[in-house]
């Protein structure tokens, strides 16, 4: 199994994502698991405010 090297590594991280405001795909992901603990934490909340 080969490994990537540094500049494969690079050019797929800088590799256009085609997404307004989002330019690499590490940006995109850090945003969804955001976006998630978000919504979990808002679920936890309202489902002890409104018990």
């Amino acid at each position: 199994m080969n490994k990537p090297d540094a500049t494969e590594q690079s050019a797929r991280e800088t590799e256009e994502t085609g997404v307004p405001g989002f330019r690499t795909w590490r940006r995109i992901y850090v945003f969804v698991f955001a976006f998630f603990v978000l919504v979990v934490a808002l679920l936890t909340l309202f489902s002890r405010w409104f018990a």
